[in-house]
């Protein structure tokens, strides 16, 4: 379990003594969709994948081992592979291929049960399409669809519980062309359940949002502290979570630090309960 020694350190800084309850954000998610089936694959563009199956430069032998094991059907295998075309691991760089990896397994297995040894996987694949079709890809068929790429993240987010997916649909809510109010609750809601499942850019948009006030009712003490937790687990490329927890930290009274230490010090304590 991680620890968040730096963390509790860098609130404690300044912050007096006060009592606060500590609870977390309550979120509930919107009606699951039946399953999806996923269109044909078709050439395009790089696409940016985390908390997937980690995989290593393979060797002439290990990858057609893989590509003998994806074509029997293997979600593993067919994972690793849409992951090392997408990226260029190991392989020149196809995203063709790579969607069609991640087609096969959303169209296999859509309807495996989430807790199936492989359900990580099938939620994984629907977020990588979500995302294809969300920037679009270029020189094919596939062209931008935000509401396609709804879809994908909405079955991955409510039937398999997939942070990220969870993640990647709250902004969907949020930034949609003529949001509405309803959009914005239901983005929160999102963003409250992969916060609450340690999804770091998740924690930071909810703690911006509750910090600033925006489209939710004010709470400096508890945008403090998912801002303080999504810093803690930022990459070094995410400067904006670091640049969103340096200004509420300048701006935060005392008592908005000491009431965050409270509300981290119980999510720590749950974390290892």
């Amino acid at each position: 379990m991680r620890t968040f020694e730096r963390a509790i350190l860098a609130l404690m800084l300044g912050a007096a003594t006060a009592a606060a309850p500590a609870y977390a954000f309550d979120g509930a998610p919107a009606a699951s969709d039946a399953a999806i089936p996923v269109a044909a694959a078709q050439p395009g563009a790089t696409i940016s994948l985390k908390k997937a199956v980690p995989s290593s430069t393979p060797t002439e032998t290990s990858l057609t081992s893989l590509q003998y094991a994806a074509e029997g059907g293997h979600p593993i295998a067919q994972w690793r592979l849409g992951r090392m075309y997408a990226n260029g691991d190991g392989v020149t760089q196809d995203d063709l291929r790579a969607f069609e990896y991640f087609s096969r397994i959303a169209n296999a297995h859509a309807e495996d049960s989430p807790s199936a040894p492989q359900a990580t996987i099938v939620a994984n694949a629907f977020v990588a399409l979500g995302r294809y079709y969300l920037s679009g890809i270029p020189n094919s068929k596939i062209k931008s669809d935000p509401e396609r790429a709804r879809e994908m993240f909405s079955y991955a987010a409510s039937y398999f519980g997939n942070a990220d997916a969870q993640y990647d649909l709250a902004r969907l809510y949020l930034n949609g062309a003529g949001s509405s109010r309803d959009d914005y609750r239901y983005g929160a809601r999102w963003l409250g359940l992969a916060a609450q499942k340690g999804q770091h850019q998740a924690q930071a948009l909810l703690g911006q949002m509750l910090f600033n006030g925006d489209q939710l009712p004010r709470q400096a003490a508890r945008g403090l502290m998912w801002l303080t937790l999504a810093r803690d687990s930022a990459g070094p490329d995410e400067t904006w979570i670091k640049e969103s927890y340096n200004k509420a930290i300048a701006k935060a009274s005392d008592d908005d630090r000491a009431m965050a230490l409270q509300m981290l010090e119980h999510w720590v304590q749950g974390r290892k309960d």
